[in-house]
C-alpha cells in the first residue's frame, strides 16, 4: 500500500491557518474498524484487501496559533519493529531518517523544533507514537524539543493501568519520558488549553478520549480523534470494534453531531485516508459527511 496523499492540506478556520498533515498510512482489519456493522455494508464504501484490511490514514493537525505552533496528535512514530509495522500495515517513512509527519511539517514550511504545544486526543500508539524519538544511543527523547504536551489526566492513568484488552495499544515510552522531563501537562475534563483551542471530552473509544475544538471566531472546527475516525463512521451506530465502551461512543457521537450540525462545525477526520474534513448533514435517517465548503452566507457551495 502507498501512504495516503496529499501530505499536506491547508486552509483557514476563521483567524487560524491550519495544516492537515498526513503522518502515514495504516491497514487495519475492516471488521475491527466497523464493529457490529456487517461486512456487506461497510465493504460497499471501503473494499478490503485479501487480509480483510482497509486503508487508513494517520492525519494530524498543525495550527498557526498566536502563542506558537500547536500540533494535535503525532501518528505512530519510528520506534517500532518491522514485524509491528507489518501487522498494522504502517507506512510512515518520510525519507532521510524522518518520519512522514516530520516530512509533512517541513512541507508545510516549519520544522519539529518550531512546535510549541502538542495535544494528544489519547495515548494509543498511532496517536502518540510520534511524541518521542529513539536516539542512536538508545535514549527516548521528545520528538519536538521545544514543545509541551497535553493529555487528559484520566487517559494517562488509564494508559498506565492496562489489562489484557488494552495493553497492545499503550506504550509508555511514547509519553513517560516527557513526564520525566517535566514536559507533560495533564488536564481534567473540558479545558481551554490555549485561547480558542479547547478539549471536548468524548469518551467511548477509551474512557478519557478527548476531541479538540478550534474556535476561529467566524468558524468552529472539531478534530475528532477516534470518536468518528473516518467520514464513513458518521452514522451513529457505525462504531469501531476497538472501542472499549461502544455505548458511550454512541452518546458522545450523538451529542457532538447534534451540535456540529446546528453550529456548522468543520469536522476533521484523523483516520480517513482520503477525506480530511467536511460538515455534518442529516438526511432524516442518518448523519453523513458533506465535503462541500461553506459560502459567505453560511450555506454550502
Amino acid at each position: 500500500m502507498s501512504a495516503p496523499t496529499p501530505l499536506v492540506q491547508s486552509r483557514r478556520i476563521g483567524r487560524f491557518s491550519v495544516h492537515a498533515l498526513q503522518a502515514g498510512g495504516q491497514m487495519l482489519d475492516g471488521g475491527a474498524m466497523f464493529g457490529v456493522v456487517p461486512k456487506p455494508l461497510w465493504e460497499r464504501k471501503i473494499p478490503s484487501d485479501p487480509r480483510n484490511r482497509i486503508p487508513m490514514g494517520m492525519r494530524c493537525l498543525l495550527i498557526e496559533h498566536e502563542s506558537g505552533l500547536v500540533l494535535i496528535d503525532t501518528g505512530a512514530g519510528h520506534k517500532e519493529t518491522s514485524k509491528f509495522l507489518d501487522i498494522y500495515g504502517i507506512e510512515n517513512d518520510g525519507g532521510g531518517q524522518r518520519t512522514m509527519l516530520e516530512a509533512a511539517i517541513v512541507a508545510a514550511g516549519f520544522s519539529p523544533s518550531d512546535i510549541s504545544l502538542v495535544i494528544n486526543t489519547h495515548l494509543h500508539f498511532d496517536h502518540a507514537g510520534g511524541n518521542t524519538a529513539l536516539e542512536a544511543d538508545g535514549r527516548v527523547v521528545s520528538a519536538f524539543p521545544n514543545a509541551r504536551f497535553v493529555v487528559q489526566a484520566g487517559e494517562r492513568h488509564y494508559a498506565m493501568h492496562t489489562n489484557e484488552r488494552t495493553a497492545a495499544s499503550y506504550f509508555p515510552r511514547n509519553w513517560e519520558p516527557l513526564r520525566e522531563a517535566g514536559k507533560l501537562d495533564l488536564v481534567d475534563g473540558a479545558t481551554e488549553i490555549v485561547k480558542g483551542i479547547r478539549s471536548l471530552v468524548t469518551p467511548g473509544h477509551v474512557p478519557f478520549h478527548q476531541s479538540i475544538l478550534i474556535d476561529g471566531g467566524s468558524e468552529m472546527a472539531c478534530f475528532l480523534g477516534d470518536v468518528i475516525p473516518t467520514h464513513i463512521h458518521m452514522p451513529l451506530p457505525w462504531i469501531m470494534g476497538y472501542d472499549v465502551e461502544p455505548l458511550r461512543t454512541l452518546e458522545s457521537k450523538r451529542a457532538l453531531l447534534e451540535t456540529a450540525l446546528a453550529e456548522q462545525w468543520l469536522l476533521i477526520f484523523e483516520h480517513d485516508a482520503s477525506v480530511a474534513w467536511g460538515y455534518a448533514k442529516h438526511d432524516g435517517k442518518a448523519y453523513y459527511c458533506d465535503t462541500t465548503e461553506r459560502n459567505e452566507e453560511g450555506g454550502r457551495d
